[in-house]
């Protein structure tokens, strides 16, 4: 379980840092619940693979295409559950997002079926991101 569940992730963080929205699609769970930090546009549980694109989508949109999975620090395995621990970049006029965050996914089949982001500094978030 725990080697699954370590290659999934591994292979869904590479695949984030590639822009390939092609893996990025097979490695999640079409009925997945992502939790979003924040009070921001893109805070939230998304109840879909479709609905975490579209928030994406929108992150790229706001971050005027900067938006990058700049470093993946730790990749910590508990069965079927993961923590990462990475950095986030990215840049709009008038504000710079530069941050840590800490992700816990749940791999279940191969496919990742839930995740919960935990971000090291809110403010800077909601702040980037807006309402």
């Amino acid at each position: 379980m725990e080697k699954q569940t370590l290659q999934v992730v591994t292979e869904f963080v590479q695949a984030v840092q590639q822009l390939n929205f092609e893996k990025l699609g097979a490695l999640l769970h079409p009925d997945i619940s992502w939790e979003q930090p924040g009070s921001n546009r893109f805070s939230g549980t998304k109840q879909s693979s479709g609905a975490v694109f579209e928030m994406v989508g929108g992150m790229f949109s706001v971050s005027e295409n900067t938006m990058s999975l700049a470093d993946v620090k730790t990749i910590a395995v508990n069965g079927d559950q993961a923590s990462v621990v990475l950095t986030w970049k990215a840049s709009r006029p008038g504000a710079t997002l530069h941050t840590d965050n800490v992700d816990v996914y749940t791999v279940k089949d191969g496919q990742i079926v839930a995740a919960k982001i935990f971000a090291a500094d809110i403010q800077q978030e909601d702040f980037f991101w807006g309402n």
